[in-house]
């Protein structure tokens, strides 16, 4: 008999056996209507005795990672149209992978996602594994990751817990949890196997209610503003029996921001090209091409002489300052400077062996950060609005 729901913090776990098929029953139906129509869940290349190309299901699952649907959806064609398969992948240079990443941010993962198709060759013959213990083995493929290959992809029977799921699971459960917690997290890891072991023992569709569990978190029961009056569960969700579902999961404590303040320099020589550098391998932004960067820790503005000296400009005069903005990524708040200098007198790589000058059409081939393209989109269109296109020719040194 379950207990009345203000008497403990969250329901016991032997109170959840006689809901959990419901539950399950009701996810895989309301799946079968409503799951939106994406890439990576096509049957497409399936390989015999899967579901879908675990290839393009790990793809889909590393760009995933901290990243909208909407803005995965068309990378995820392109990605796979540069890269179909893991051996394609794995002998494709890094500089490649990484252009081909660009504008979804968090670069670390293509360089993962990278690793993980050269152990793929290099350890099962180019072909995806479907365990959940072979692919954990993989760079970058961690539990939830793991979980979601061999399930979606290769039809097994096992739970994964992502940010949605484990919002899904607290708020059906009526759990006071913070988000992000490690112990909450374990609990929730907890409830989906028992919730999952349920349901493949009573036949139900695991792969199904496992996307079900993921569509039903970025869909309806949404962090904000839960669309409850949508959700098949909502009968016997405790959180929303108790008004308490837009509370729970409680935001984790906001952590310390660091602050970075970079100039950035757009350089254009009298042929329309622009100075390119490339960041070390390490670090933020890790390989990736940018604009000749100062980049330093705090909230200093350095002036106009100090970035002319510092890129080895010989005239500070023509460095304008073009504008102003704040990038903001997951830990750091990221202050830009853009100035933009034309001149033809610019040494030949910009002073620097590690600069090269490309042109507007050769940076498709390059990774480029979306700050770092927001600046050189600005820094061409002020130059067609200004005449760069009749720079004065002068002798280079």
């Amino acid at each position: 008999m379950l207990r009345p729901a203000g008497e403990a913090r969250y329901l016991p776990r032997v109170a959840h056996q006689p809901d959990n098929l419901w539950i399950a029953a009701a996810l895989v139906a309301w799946f079968g209507q409503s799951a939106r129509e994406l890439p990576w869940r096509s049957a497409v290349g399936a390989p015999a005795g899967c579901r879908r190309d675990p290839y393009r299901a790990l793809v889909s699952e590393l760009m995933l990672q901290q990243t909208q649907v909407g803005r995965v959806v068309d990378k995820f064609r392109a990605f796979i149209e540069a890269f179909p398969d893991a051996a394609t992948l794995a002998a494709a240079p890094e500089e490649r992978v990484l252009a081909c990443w660009s504008g979804l941010g968090y670069y670390r993962r293509a360089k993962l996602l990278h690793a993980a198709a050269k152990e793929i060759v290099r350890s099962h013959g180019g072909v995806v594994p479907s365990s959940v213990g072979s692919l954990q083995g993989l760079p970058g493929v961690g539990r939830y990751t793991a979980g979601a290959v061999a399930s979606m992809a290769c039809g097994q029977a096992v739970a994964l817990v992502d940010g949605n799921v484990a919002r899904v699971l607290f708020r059906i459960r009526g759990r006071d949890a913070t988000q992000g917690d490690a112990a909450d997290m374990a609990w929730a890891w907890e409830d989906a196997e028992e919730l999952v072991a349920g349901a493949a023992a009573a036949g139900v569709d695991v792969p199904a209610l496992n996307e079900a569990l993921m569509e039903l978190g970025a869909t309806v029961c949404t962090p904000a503003a839960p669309t409850c009056d949508r959700c098949p569960v909502r009968e016997r969700c405790t959180g929303f029996a108790q008004s308490r579902q837009s509370s729970i999961p409680r935001p984790k404590p906001a952590g310390v921001r660091s602050v970075i303040t970079c100039d950035a320099v757009a350089v254009l020589d009298d042929r329309g090209r622009i100075l390119l550098e490339q960041r070390p391998a390490t670090g933020m932004w890790a390989s990736m091409w940018q604009l000749p960067t100062i980049e330093e820790a705090g909230r200093g503005r350095r002036d106009r002489e100090k970035v002319a000296a510092w890129i080895g400009l010989g005239d500070a005069d023509q460095l304008r300052r073009l504008e102003r903005f704040t990038h903001t990524t997951t830990h750091r708040d990221v202050r830009f400077t853009l100035w933009m200098y034309r001149s033809a007198a610019v040494p030949a790589g910009g002073g620097s062996p590690g600069r090269v000058w490309k042109s507007r059409d050769e940076l498709g081939d390059l990774g480029i950060s979306n700050a770092q393209r927001r600046m050189i989109a600005r820094a061409f269109e002020s130059a067609l609005s200004t005449g760069g296109a009749t720079l004065p020719v002068r002798p280079r040194r």
